[in-house]
């Protein structure tokens, strides 16, 4: 089958890796794919040496011609049987050249909060398919009125190759940070903000190091609370155990050096990359049972689900964590979950399936 993705969004949001992943999962899977991208962002570097031909524009909104213009002579080139889109703004400029061009278009909604009135109600009757990423969010749309039948559930599809395991790069992440080798390290990958549940985390890991002097914490991300998350490790009784990388643009590496991930959102999440991906690295889950972060793993077999900002929970489940007994069972299990649930190969087929139902 021949695709045209239009994601000219050039921020660096979950959507946009979804995009990402999504368009390299059909090449793989042997699919022609062409995609309409803002110049030099984040979507055109990650697919540049990908096999997806690119085509540079912007869709400042349903008005911005050059977008049209740049997806009619992608359109023309490719000849696609599908398009697809992944951001609000150009759910309705897809519809209008899917009708145009005569060619179907499937739309993804990466979010739970309400489209505004008209959108919500024409934008699934109106898409031929019409995607949530998980089944958490598919039951928002369908409480907001969409028919069930409009809304099928993909998951965000995974690299298993980027998130393998690698003991040199463990090795060599830990030696550059100063961490003993034997260090157990649990990672928070994401966005330093409080409804991430950042805090409670801080105070559940502080008490099971008090517990586990091999325990470290290895905080990736950055955010509006970064400056008072790094103040309260350091006036806590372990901040040489802390280590906050900020920033970092491929993740992928880091996932190697963890022992496991925590992922302790207080705030209902649509989804959890992060979690597939530790997960696919071998990295066992501790994940708050909230939104769609359930939907991620497998409950007492990858990883364990806790209430959502309940301190002595998330020490408690840590130090159990602490024990291999526990932990790496755990991850074998975690990168098979992954591999037959989330993996490029296995979500490609399922788009296909999906998109060829009746």
């Amino acid at each position: 089958m021949k695709f045209l993705f239009v994601g000219t969004n050039p921020e660096n949001t979950g959507a946009a890796t979804h995009f990402i992943a999504l368009a390299q999962a059909m090449v793989e899977a042997g699919h022609q794919v062409s995609a309409v991208v803002y110049p030099n962002g984040l979507i055109a570097n990650h697919l540049a040496s990908s096999g997806v031909r690119l085509y540079p524009a912007r869709f400042r909104n349903v008005f911005d011609l050059r977008g049209y213009f740049a997806t009619l002579k992608a359109a023309r080139e490719l000849k696609p049987d599908w398009l697809v889109g992944n951001f609000g703004k150009e759910y309705w400029p897809l519809i209008l050249l899917s009708r145009l061009l005569r060619v179907p278009v499937a739309l993804f909604r990466h979010r739970t909060p309400p489209m505004g009135r008209v959108s919500g109600y024409l934008v699934p009757r109106l898409a031929q398919r019409f995607f949530a990423v998980s089944s958490h969010a598919r039951q928002a749309y369908l409480d907001r009125g969409v028919p069930p039948q409009l809304v099928r559930v993909l998951y965000n599809p995974v690299n298993m190759q980027w998130c393998r395991p690698d003991a040199q790069r463990r090795a060599d992440i830990l030696h550059k940070l100063g961490m003993p080798q034997d260090a157990i390290v649990l990672g928070y990958f994401g966005r330093i903000h409080h409804s991430k549940g950042i805090f409670t985390l801080l105070e559940a890991l502080d008490g099971a190091m008090a517990q586990e002097p091999r325990l470290h914490g290895m905080w990736l991300g950055h955010g509006p609370d970064a400056q008072q998350l790094g103040e309260r490790i350091e006036g806590g009784s372990f901040a040489h155990r802390h280590h906050m990388l900020g920033w970092i643009d491929d993740v992928h590496p880091y996932y190697s050096a963890i022992s496991m991930l925590a992922f302790p959102s207080i705030a209902t999440e649509t989804f959890g990359r992060v979690s597939v991906e530790a997960q696919a690295a071998g990295a066992p889950v501790l994940g708050s049972n909230i939104g769609g972060v359930p939907e991620t793993l497998s409950s007492n077999v990858t990883g364990l689900l806790l209430p959502p900002d309940n301190a002595a929970a998330w020490r408690n489940a840590i130090v159990r964590m602490c024990d291999p007994a526990v932990r790496e069972p755990m991850g074998v299990a975690a990168r098979d979950f992954v591999d037959r649930h989330f993996s490029t190969r296995v979500v490609a087929d399922e788009f296909v399936r999906i998109l060829g139902d009746r």
